[in-house]
């Protein structure tokens, strides 16, 4: 075991390196969540986002992947970086959220960026925990694809941690919001709606979408990051609608209706222009949603057929204003419902949060 764990963390430091074009030190590092940078997903948006800010910055700049997923893993790649010279340290993801509590008291001298949780114990002062409105960005998707036509939908989660509930509950509300305003019935049985247990994409997955979409499904979310990949293929091989999540991944396939996004590039950039602008925002937990552009769909409506960039503006603004009102739990759900005059909720609470 020790001589597998020396040979990782050789090989990680031979991939950052090349990642940074040669550097000795790197002053920003991030480390992986669940997948890798190529996720075409979370891992993936943010990765690009400190890559596009380091290049016009001048700043050098690496990532690493941890060996597994458990914080004692997260935390040996916080410390290799460090060790490496990093001064800021970007992690994507909920469960960073240990090992950044823990990494924050042991290096008071290095910033951290903590994206999608808030640290154990708190936000330290040389921390900034960075949250999204997930479920204002699913309402956006859910409606959409109503609008489109879709009336018997689905949702595949990766794991249930805060950010994948948060965009099921959306999704579900903007799904029943948009069927009430058309006056139409839709099916979202509690039995399409699952957690796959993982954010890897795998031969099971795609074979469970495509069970559902030959059993009459229109279109699924897959808010799940690399496994979102099997739901595209399964997509494409029933010639069915998929939603993609947190970057704008119509350029995968043409099975991509649209992303319910997260502006991770943005929130990126404002890290680190404060972190090395001295103005860095330790301690504060920021919310990105509809009222900062921090959450939304992708621009191009070119494969929708009856919804139009007026309709989704329109929509965006009455979520930016807070003139909807998007629930984020189950319990805000069936409020949600109630406030509204809508019917046929029968995914429950222990279905969302199990």
């Amino acid at each position: 075991m020790k001589k597998f764990m020396m040979l990782f963390v050789a090989l990680s430091i031979v991939f950052t390196l090349a990642a940074c074009g040669g550097a000795d030190t790197f002053e920003i590092a991030m480390i992986t969540d669940y997948g890798d940078i190529d996720d075409e997903s979370f891992n993936q948006g943010t990765w690009e986002g400190i890559v596009e800010w380091a290049e016009a910055n001048d700043k050098t700049y690496a990532y690493y992947r941890p060996s597994e997923v458990s914080d004692a893993a997260y935390l040996e790649s916080i410390e290799l970086a460090i060790s490496a010279g990093a001064r800021i340290v970007i992690t994507p993801g909920f469960l960073f959220s240990a090992a950044v509590g823990e990494a924050q008291t042991l290096h008071p001298d290095v910033s951290f960026v903590l994206i999608d949780a808030v640290p154990n114990g708190g936000v330290g002062e040389n921390t900034v925990s960075v949250l999204f409105a997930e479920h204002e960005s699913g309402f956006l998707a859910g409606y959409a694809a109503v609008r489109n036509g879709a009336r018997r939908l689905g949702f595949m989660g990766g794991i249930a941690v805060p950010a994948v509930v948060r965009f099921g509950v959306g999704y579900i509300a903007g799904a029943y919001y948009a069927a009430d305003e058309l006056g139409v019935n839709i099916s979202f049985p509690a039995n399409r709606y699952v957690y796959l247990g993982t954010f890897g994409p795998s031969d099971e997955v795609r074979t469970r979408a495509l069970s559902w979409y030959q059993d009459g499904s229109d279109i699924i979310f897959a808010a799940a990051g690399g496994a979102g990949t099997s739901v595209m293929s399964a997509a494409e091989a029933a010639n069915k609608f998929m939603v993609g999540v947190d970057v704008d991944q119509s350029y995968l396939s043409t099975s991509v209706l649209t992303s319910a996004m997260k502006d991770l590039g943005s929130a990126v950039a404002t890290a680190l222009d404060g972190f090395f602008g001295d103005s860095f925002p330790g301690g504060q937990t920021l919310t990105l949603g509809a009222n900062n552009n921090g959450v939304a769909l992708p621009n191009d409506f070119s494969r929708f057929v009856d919804f139009t960039t007026v309709d989704y503006n329109t929509l965006y603004s009455r979520v930016a204003s807070g003139a909807i009102d998007v629930p984020a739990s189950h319990a805000e759900l069936v409020s949600f419902f109630s406030a509204q005059g809508l019917t046929g909720l029968d995914i429950g609470a222990s279905d969302i949060q199990p």
